[in-house]
């Protein structure tokens, strides 16, 4: 993708974002906004993982954000190293925190200085120091290399104009044998042409959106294994709380038919996979002798 094409994306993206955060209290829920930082209600935070034990620990650091719980399988051991991309005011970061333990740090990643603002406060007001939030991008993260046990994502890799770059970025610091779990939106084919070229799908996580098998290969690509998706569920309840911001923005270009179309291609998916050990075995094409192929 184009600089210039990138750019505009990530600015789109850190207003509507930003807007979020500074009308954090709304009560509003959900990984989409519309224009003037309104906030489209999507989804109960339990009903896509999470615990009323977690909803009550993250307090004012939930806004309603996100397509899956990224901790809910996740294997967090006290002591570990864990980055949160997108940690937004820091719900998954906080409920990281309370899994790592005070011998455990946590490292949330964002590049919207509202967002920031805001994760710093609730870590201030909590009077944790192992927990940290950095600014920048996720495709060019602010992170040491081969540093990082486990990183987390919760709906917001869908949103960058260059995921491989990010897959990348994510084998670079995770320390060897170090894990990532991430909740995010794929498509299952793609969308009608309209949603496709919709600021406001974009925005709520759905017009960026690769295809599943893409998503997939660009992990493998990146130098990742054992990728395993172990859980999908229908993205239809988003599209249709989108619906109204969808058909007003599109004046008459996006139909109700394309908006049907659009949550048949929409899932929710957990992804899980590791940065190979130096000791692994690389996989060789067309051998199938004991011991050859990792």
């Amino acid at each position: 993708m184009e600089t210039k094409q990138a750019d505009q994306i990530h600015d789109v993206v850190q207003q509507r974002y930003g807007a979020i955060a500074r009308n954090r209290g709304t009560g509003a829920q959900g990984c989409c906004s519309v224009p003037e930082g309104s906030i489209v209600t999507t989804t109960d935070p339990e009903a896509i993982g999470y615990s009323a034990q977690d909803v009550a620990t993250a307090g004012d650091a939930n806004l309603g954000l996100g397509c899956g719980n990224p901790l809910a399988l996740a294997a967090i051991e006290p002591g570990m190293t864990v980055l949160d991309l997108g940690s937004g005011a820091g719900f998954d970061a906080f409920l990281a925190l309370e899994r790592v333990g005070p011998g455990g740090r946590v490292i949330g990643v964002d590049m919207n200085d509202d967002m920031l603002d805001l994760a710093r406060k609730n870590a201030a007001a909590r009077g944790v120091t192992n927990v940290e939030f950095r600014k920048g991008f996720i495709e060019e993260l602010p992170v040491g290399g081969n540093s990082v046990d486990l990183v987390i994502s919760n709906c917001v890799i869908n949103l960058s104009p260059d995921k491989p770059a990010v897959f990348r970025e994510i084998a670079r610091v995770l320390k060897p044998g170090g894990q990532f779990w991430f909740s995010d939106l794929v498509l299952l084919r793609p969308l009608p042409a309209a949603v496709a070229e919709s600021v406001a799908a974009y925005v709520g996580c759905v017009a960026g959106a690769s295809l599943l098998s893409e998503y997939i290969a660009q992990l493998a690509e990146a130098g990742l294994a054992d990728i395993a998706v172990p859980q999908i569920t229908t993205g239809a309840s988003l599209l249709e709380a989108m619906a109204p911001a969808l058909l007003a923005e599109g004046a008459g270009k996006i139909t109700p038919a394309d908006v049907r179309l659009a949550s048949s291609a929409v899932v929710s998916a957990k992804f899980h996979g590791r940065k190979p050990l130096a000791s692994d075995k690389p996989a060789i094409p067309g051998c199938c002798k004991p011991g050859c192929c990792s």
